[in-house]
């Protein structure tokens, strides 16, 4: 059984400025809708991704394929422990995560191929949690990083930051 769906976009008051870059990408008001649909579309994108170009990079100071392939699983995992978090009215405050010190200790060469099966099932898991979710559960929130943030804004991350990455990939990893 699906859960209710909280119809409307996070307001600006649900997430802290910075997370605007992501949530300006999702126009869906079915967010829980919207995670479904992303998902054949980032798995396509990242299974045509040849196995030879995980150690590429657009510049010498940028991460490579593999390396941004690991941080979209990377926040995948946070930001849905997150809602999840708070979604159960935890009432305790989440650290913060800093991206470039999970890139440090992530493990080196890892293949395409895999990172694209555990994003999947990170993904579906996140899917049937938040179709699980009533509307009272969807505006609920926590503190992350310091600031606010709810569950539905969370959602809307998730699908923003994966958008965000992959024209990312397309536009400086893939075109030419």
């Amino acid at each position: 059984m699906k859960g209710t769906v909280v119809s409307g976009h996070p307001g600006s008051n649900e997430h802290a400025p910075f997370y605007d870059r992501y949530t300006r990408l999702v126009p869906e008001s079915d967010l829980a809708a919207g995670l479904e649909t992303q998902l054949p579309e980032v798995l396509a994108l990242f299974r045509s991704i040849p196995e030879s170009r995980a150690g590429h990079r657009y510049a010498p100071d940028k991460w490579s394929v593999a390396q941004v392939l690991r941080h979209i699983v990377d926040s995948e995992r946070v930001f849905g422990f997150r809602a999840f978090w708070f979604a159960r009215a935890a009432g305790t405050e989440m650290p913060g995560f800093e991206q470039d010190d999970f890139m440090r200790t992530s493990p080196a060469g890892e293949e395409l191929g895999r990172l694209a099966r555990e994003f999947e099932q990170l993904r579906r898991s996140h899917i049937l949690f938040f179709e699980s979710l009533d509307a009272e559960a969807w505006l609920r929130s926590g503190v992350a990083s310091g600031n606010p943030v709810s569950v539905r804004a969370l959602a809307a991350i998730m699908v923003g930051h994966v958008r965000h990455h992959e024209a990312i990939l397309r536009e400086r990893y893939l075109a030419g």
